[in-house]
């Protein structure tokens, strides 16, 4: 556990060993986040979070078109397997 003083002017110093366990650097943005019995610091996301429809083009399936029974069918075969395989 680490202890640190607020300053006059509302800054908080992260202990050095703090910031490199996290590999936080100088200028590293961080969202507070009121807990309601303290702050949680976590860092921002340094891009924007994406949707499927940003990115399910990037992904070029070559074979033929699986049906929602088919995946649930796969996903079903999977379990069992991994179920069995456990003796």
């Amino acid at each position: 556990m680490e202890i640190t003083k607020l300053s006059s002017e509302g800054q908080v110093i992260i202990p050095k060993s703090l910031r490199e366990a996290h590999h936080w650097e100088v200028g590293q943005e961080l969202i507070a986040i009121d807990m309601g019995d303290g702050i949680l610091l976590k860092p921002k996301k340094p891009f924007p979070e994406t949707t499927l429809d940003d990115v399910a083009g990037c992904l070029k399936y070559q074979g033929k078109s699986q049906s929602i029974e088919d995946m649930d069918n796969a996903i079903r075969q999977g379990i069992e397997e991994s179920w069995h395989g456990r003796g």
